[in-house]
């Protein structure tokens, strides 16, 4: 046990030392919320993956292939398609037109610059939705960091949950944007290494491991079909979760980050690739896990824990602890970027908007670490009260944030009509369908991130039609500057 911990202990140690080194280089709060769009596509990727890929990659998505067979992997396809999409539609485009719009470094400083919006409604109900699916969202991180400590070492659930937001809370306070990133790629190795690993020990230690399905087949005969349980719309249901990547603040601000918009699609390559045999490690984690534990001692008694009992079992107590950490990366890595996210809107879309226009530069940074650490508070406060599974509350945050922002910001980049009521509408219609559709049952016929998506392009589209042609010649030259500068890159 002693190895175990020793392993634990330099992942936190590593962490914790990015987090010191970065706190004295962020001197403004572009700095410390963008890092000044300095990423090259290797960092972009890899903290992208590592930002998207939260605890139910690990926990959630092998515990889903163990509990019902591999008609759970149709949410793997729908997420590698999306993941593919929003690289190649929305990536190139934000990052340039976030520039050319008054050098935007939050979604809801975009949207406010891209239609002038003096009103300020446009960031302010950004602002408001931001935080309402980042608390859910944290909160998802801090039940999968208790669920692994109390899986492998028995503690108490409420102390795992709070280590590992101390520590998230630290480096991200501490170090901004850079600290994340740079962390978030350590973390991405990390991950990957580990979901190649544990597929593989597992399926070298089976009893007959070239008859894997046949025995599949005879423990659990559902298993390996694709429709098993399966109605046309959850199906449907489960693959419109790629709609989603086009509205996740926390992943597309690594688009608006990188140095160059031409270094994107390499850091498409990089990303795609790394996904996609991440998920196939999850996937098939499940699924070995149904024969490996029907072999050795039965079934277990959470899902969820599969990937981490088949790394307890299977490897010395050092690599055991690396396993630890990598689960620890995929749920730490992801709340880092929403609790900054989180901040940013908190302070530079609402505070600072309403309030905050007299403060200094260092004033600013420092109310900045300072949401950091309320936005936290509040998500643990919820963690505690929900009895959700990973999955579930992920789900949740996905949906309201693909429905909120993906049909309104497609629109802006692509659309010359696009106007400031259409983007309010969107959001509205969006969010409210998600949040309706959770609160009266209908997620159990369908995902909730299809209605919503689908009605707030509706409702962006019919606005645009009966509003007619923008008139305000500064918002038609900047999007045709923006549409130039596409074509170069």
């Amino acid at each position: 046990m002693f190895s175990t911990y020793l392993a634990i202990g330099l992942y936190f140690a590593i962490l914790l030392g990015i987090g010191k080194f970065s706190y004295r280089k962020n001197s403004n709060l572009d700095e410390y919320l963008l890092d000044n769009r300095s990423l090259n596509p290797l960092m972009t990727a890899l903290s992208a993956g590592a930002s998207d890929m939260s605890g139910w990659m690990l926990l959630g998505l092998p515990g889903a292939l163990y509990l019902s067979g591999i008609c759970s992997a149709w949410i793997a396809v729908g997420l590698s398609v999306g993941a593919w999409a929003n690289y190649r539609f929305l990536a190139k485009r934000l990052r340039i037109y976030t520039e050319v719009c008054g050098n935007a470094i939050t979604i809801p400083d975009f949207l406010e610059n891209r239609f002038k919006d003096k009103s300020k409604l446009l960031r302010t109900i950004s602002a408001v939705f931001i935080l309402i699916f980042f608390t859910l969202y944290v909160s998802s991180g801090i039940i999968a960091g208790g669920k692994t400590f109390e899986s492998f070492f028995g503690l108490d659930f409420a102390f795992g949950a709070l280590l590992a937001l101390v520590i998230v809370v630290f480096y991200t306070f501490a170090g901004g944007f850079k600290a994340v990133c740079i962390t978030d790629a350590f973390q991405g190795t990390l991950m990957f290494v580990v979901l190649v690993a544990v597929p593989l020990v597992a399926w070298l230690n089976l009893k007959a491991p070239f008859e894997f399905f046949t025995t599949l087949k005879s423990i659990a005969p559902t298993h390996l079909d694709f429709f098993a349980n399966q109605s046309f719309l959850s199906v449907l249901g489960l693959l419109a979760w790629g709609f989603g990547y086009f509205g996740q603040p926390h992943i597309i601000v690594r688009f608006m980050a990188i140095r160059d918009a031409r270094e994107l699609d390499s850091a498409r390559r990089i990303g795609i690739l790394w996904m996609v045999l991440g998920l196939l490690g999850a996937i098939v984690s499940g699924l070995l896990g149904v024969v490996f534990f029907a072999e050795n001692g039965g079934a277990l008694k959470d899902a969820e824990t599969v990937f981490l009992k088949l790394g307890e079992t299977l490897f010395h107590p050092f690599f055991v602890g690396v396993i630890i950490s990598a689960v620890l990366a995929a749920i730490i890595s992801t709340m880092a970027s929403q609790l900054l996210v989180s901040a940013s809107s908190a302070t530079k879309d609402f505070y600072f908007v309403f309030f905050g226009k007299e403060l200094s530069e260092k004033e600013q940074v420092f109310s900045g670490r300072i949401a950091v650490v309320v936005v936290a508070v509040v998500s643990t406060a919820f963690a505690f009260a929900s009895s959700e599974t990973v999955l579930n509350v992920v789900g949740y945050a996905w949906a309201g944030f693909g429905a909120v922002f993906g049909p309104v910001l497609l629109f802006s980049l692509y659309s010359k009509k696009m106007n400031t009521l259409a983007a309010l509408v969107g959001m509205v219609v969006g969010g409210a369908t998600v949040i309706v559709w959770i609160v009266s049952g209908l997620s159990s016929f369908v995902y909730e991130l299809l209605p919503g998506f689908l009605f707030s392009a509706v409702a962006i589209w019919l606005v645009n039609f009966f509003s007619g042609e923008v008139k305000d010649e500064q918002i038609k030259a900047e999007f045709e500057k923006m549409h130039e500068r596409v074509k170069l890159a």
